[in-house]
């Protein structure tokens, strides 16, 4: 979940950063040669931004159904710290056998959401990509691109060479949202 949370924020602050290089002074434009950004196209076509609607929603689901257990092992390991001395030994041990056996569940539980919300992210983010991916060769072909350069290797670009707005633009039109839901990961296949 960290994860999710550290590239929403990486991506809003692209966003931002994106912005303010739009008012430096760039050199001249260099025919032929394009520059592409790939996450901000991610962070700012309608299609991503939905994507990040999205895993919010399905992490909020998440914690809403991983919060029964949490109250509950909380509840316990407390019950079972205050009467250490004062329940008998075998309900003792028959609440901290069950109470173990519950952790474990939430924990795999856990497990399998975290899988299933980045597969799911995974498969939104490569929709978007599929879609972009013939919009950025017309571009390049249309501008007469002879290299396109992706926008995390260059520093400083001159925006006439720069594809991604137009690119965003042309995906928003082409994919405005993604509705989707939790996708379960699919299993692996036995090596041959």
């Amino acid at each position: 979940m960290k994860t999710l949370a550290f590239g929403a924020f990486a991506l809003a602050m692209l966003a931002g950063s994106a912005a303010a290089a739009q008012d430096q002074n760039f050199g001249p434009a260099i025919p032929g040669v394009c520059v592409y950004h790939h996450d901000r196209l991610l962070a700012q076509s309608t299609a991503g931004q939905s994507v990040q609607t999205g895993m919010q929603r399905l992490q909020q689901e998440v914690q809403t159904e991983l919060g029964p257990y949490e109250q509950y092992i909380q509840t316990e390991s407390q019950r079972l710290q205050q009467g250490r001395g004062t329940i008998p030994q075998a309900e003792f041990a028959t609440a901290e056998q069950a109470l173990a056996t519950r952790y474990q569940e939430a924990r795999n539980l856990a497990q399998t959401r975290e899988g299933e919300l980045r597969y799911t992210q995974a498969m939104q983010l490569q929709q978007i990509s599929q879609a972009a991916d013939p919009i950025i060769l017309a571009l390049y072909t249309e501008r007469g691109c002879g290299i396109l350069i992706s926008r995390d290797t260059v520093l400083r670009v001159n925006p006439s060479m720069d594809l991604t707005e137009a690119a965003i633009q042309r995906v928003n039109a082409a994919l405005p949202s993604l509705s989707f839901s939790r996708m379960p990961v699919p299993a692996q296949q036995p090596a041959q």
